[in-house]
């Protein structure tokens, strides 16, 4: 298969690659999928032949995203979605709690939206400085 990019598509095929290996790898520890570790060590290989080796480093034989590439500010995007996932789910967690668990239906999903979205407007407001856990001091 050949498929043909220019460098800045490559670039950002990179930057997709690792994201995606990292959200399925980062915390499985030795429990891998070794298959998309391959993958992304193909694929990073082939900064050499383009002149991004500085994207690149060998690690146990094995041609890995380089230190430069990781610390280049990929990681801060990565923590961007995460905390978006994390309010977005918690927000969604309240919500259902406060409407005692019950199935999301017709009736009740703009309830559901609407509770979301007050949580969703104070945490952009305050963080988690406002959740408090009655039972911990």
């Amino acid at each position: 298969m050949n498929i043909e990019l220019s460098r800045k598509e490559f670039r950002r095929l990179l930057d997709m690659v690792y994201i995606g290996n990292w959200v399925l790898n980062s915390t499985r520890g030795d429990d891998r999928f070794t298959d998309y570790d391959k993958v992304e060590s193909k694929l990073f290989a082939l900064c050499r032949k383009y002149g991004m080796d500085s994207l690149v480093e060998k690690w146990e034989g094995e041609d890995i995203p380089s230190k430069k590439f990781s610390d280049g500010g990929i990681h801060e995007a990565i923590m961007d979605y995460e905390d978006t996932v994390f309010f977005e789910i918690l927000a969604e967690e309240l919500a259902r709690r406060d409407m005692d668990y019950r199935p999301v239906g017709k009736d009740n999903y703009d309830e559901l939206i609407s509770r979301m979205d007050e949580y969703i407007a104070e945490f952009e407001a305050h963080g988690t400085d406002n959740i408090l856990i009655d039972s911990m001091d």
